[in-house]
């Protein structure tokens, strides 16, 4: 079966995103999640946000996100993080799943994402795709529908100077603050067609 054919600026755009979210991490988080609580700060630990083909060879992209423990009620609880909850990938990944899939097949999703340097299995595709259906704010850029989240973390990579990374509460809101269910506030380049989906209150 040959390959997806993707325009390489949309691949580069992706490629770009994630590369720029390596390293980072998200410390705050106001009150506990659970009771809100006060809050203390407790370790410190690395998530997987992706898994991208870097020149043919595969490489994990990782955040570091704080932990807390809650004075009141003393469960632990994580700092603001561009996860939605209960998920294993970033965000911006599974909205590239939720946005393929709502017009291919999951296994053809999977290896769209592949094309694009974005390894994500079909089952993982098809269970994303199924938890969060049509509530992802998309953008056409180049013959293709991208998330907005990608778009603007591809824009936020684009301003940082060589070296640095970006900044964990621009990429939080370049999300759409994911692990608080808040949808991104929709902003697009002139030429870029979107499509807003209906911003009701979520029932999760």
């Amino acid at each position: 079966m040959k390959p997806p054919r993707i325009p390489p600026m949309a691949a580069a755009i992706i490629q770009n995103a994630f590369f720029a979210v390596d390293g980072i991490a998200f410390t705050e988080l106001a009150a506990c999640l659970h009771c809100g609580g006060t809050v203390t700060g407790h370790d410190t630990k690395e998530k997987q946000f992706a898994v991208i083909t870097d020149e043919g060879t595969s490489r994990t992209i990782h955040v570091k996100v704080k932990r807390f423990r809650c004075r009141e009620c003393g469960r632990l609880c994580y700092a603001d993080e561009p996860f939605y909850p209960d998920t294993r990938i970033g965000s911006p990944v599974i909205d590239l799943c939720v946005t393929l899939s709502a017009t291919m097949p999951a296994g053809r999703a999977a290896r769209v994402l592949e094309a694009m340097g974005v390894i994500v299995d079909r089952t993982s595709c098809l269970l994303y795709a199924k938890k969060h259906p049509g509530d992802i704010p998309t953008a056409d850029v180049f013959g293709m529908r991208l998330p907005f989240s990608v778009l603007s973390l591809a824009n936020l990579a684009a301003l940082v100077p060589e070296g640095e990374r970006v900044a964990g509460a621009d990429m939080l809101a370049a999300c759409g603050y994911p692990s608080g269910r808040r949808l991104p506030v929709v902003t697009h380049a002139p030429g870029q067609q979107e499509h807003v989906p209906h911003q009701g209150s979520d029932s999760d």
